[in-house]
C-alpha cells in the first residue's frame, strides 16, 4: 500500500469514528426539495475466504462504475453490510481505471461507514444492487436481515433486486412470500464455476458454486466464455456476470426502473 493510500485510509477511519459508523446518503438531501430515489449497495465484511486466513475483498470497480451510473440518473446511493462500519478493499482488487476514486469522499466514506442491516428501512428503496469482489460469497447469501431487506424491496416497493459477478452469491437464498425462490425460472447470470481457479486455496474455501447452487435453486444459469460484458434481465430481477459487467447492470436497472415509473397507474375499481 502506498503512503498516500495509508493516509486516506487513516483520515477515512477517523471520519468513520467521528461518525458513528454509520454514512447514509439521505444525510445529503437538501431541505425543500424532493427527496431523491434510493439505490442500496450491499456489500460483504468478510475480510478472509471462509475459515483460512486469504485475504478477501470487496471489488472497488463494481461499486464505482455502478455508482457513477446511478448518481448520474438521480438516485441516491446507500451502503449496508452484515456487520457495518468498514469493509475490506485491497489493491488486488483496485484497478487502475478507479484508482483515483479512492480519493471520492462521496464514495470512500460510505464504504467505510456502511450501516448494519437493522439502521436500514427499506421502504426508501427502489432497488437493491450485491456487489462482488470474493467475499461477497461469505456473510451475506446467508443473513436472514439482507433477505427480509431485499425481499422488501422486490416484493413491497415493487423495486429491483440486482446483482454483479461473485454478488448473485447474494440472492439465491431469497424466497418470496409464496415460498418458491426468487430465481426460479428466471434467466441468472454470475460469475461461474468454470471461470475460477479450480487450483487454488481461495476457489476450496466456497461455501458453494454459484452456476450449480442458481440451477438448483430453480434458476436458468447462463454465462460466456469471456471478459466482456454479460447482463441478464427478467423482469424486476438484473445479473451480470463479472467485473465488465457492472456499468451495464447498473444501466439495466435505472431502465427497468424508468419504465415501471412510466407504466399508468392501476385503475382503482369503483364502490358501490
Amino acid at each position: 500500500m502506498t503512503a498516500s493510500r495509508y493516509l486516506l485510509s487513516l483520515l477515512l477511519l477517523l471520519v468513520s469514528n467521528l461518525t458513528g459508523g454509520v454514512c447514509l446518503a439521505g444525510a445529503a438531501d437538501v431541505p425543500g426539495r424532493p427527496a431523491p430515489e434510493r439505490v442500496l449497495f450491499i456489500v460483504s465484511s468478510a475480510k478472509v475466504h471462509g475459515a483460512s486466513s486469504l485475504p478477501a475483498s470487496v471489488s472497488f470497480g463494481e461499486v464505482v462504475h455502478a455508482w457513477d451510473t446511478f448518481h448520474a440518473a438521480g438516485y441516491a446511493v446507500d451502503f449496508v453490510s452484515p456487520d457495518g462500519g468498514g469493509v475490506p478493499i485491497l489493491d488486488a482488487y483496485v484497478s487502475d481505471d478507479v484508482e483515483a476514486r479512492l480519493k471520492d469522499a462521496r464514495i470512500m466514506t460510505g464504504l467505510r461507514n456502511t450501516a448494519r442491516p437493522n439502521q436500514i428501512d427499506p421502504s426508501r428503496y427502489r432497488a437493491v444492487y450485491y456487489v462482488g469482489g470474493s467475499n461477497a460469497m461469505y456473510g451475506v447469501p446467508e443473513n436472514l436481515a439482507l433477505q427480509r431487506i431485499a425481499l422488501h424491496v422486490y416484493e413491497r416497493n415493487g423495486g429491483v433486486v440486482s446483482a454483479v459477478c461473485h454478488g448473485t452469491a447474494g440472492i439465491v437464498n431469497l424466497t418470496l412470500a409464496g415460498g418458491q425462490n426468487l430465481m426460479t425460472g428466471k434467466r441468472i447470470t454470475g460469475f461461474p464455476e468454470q471461470h475460477e481457479d479450480a487450483d487454488a486455496a481461495y476457489f476450496r474455501e466456497f461455501p458453494f458454486l454459484m452456476g450449480k447452487t442458481v440451477k438448483a435453486r430453480g434458476g436458468l444459469f447462463s454465462a460466456i466464455d469471456s471478459e466482456d460484458p454479460y447482463v441478464q434481465v427478467d423482469g424486476r430481477v438484473v445479473t451480470g456476470q463479472n467485473y465488465a459487467s457492472a456499468r451495464p447492470v447498473a444501466e439495466a436497472v435505472v431502465e427497468v426502473l424508468r419504465k415501471r415509473a412510466a407504466q399508468p397507474p392501476a385503475p382503482v375499481a369503483a364502490k358501490d
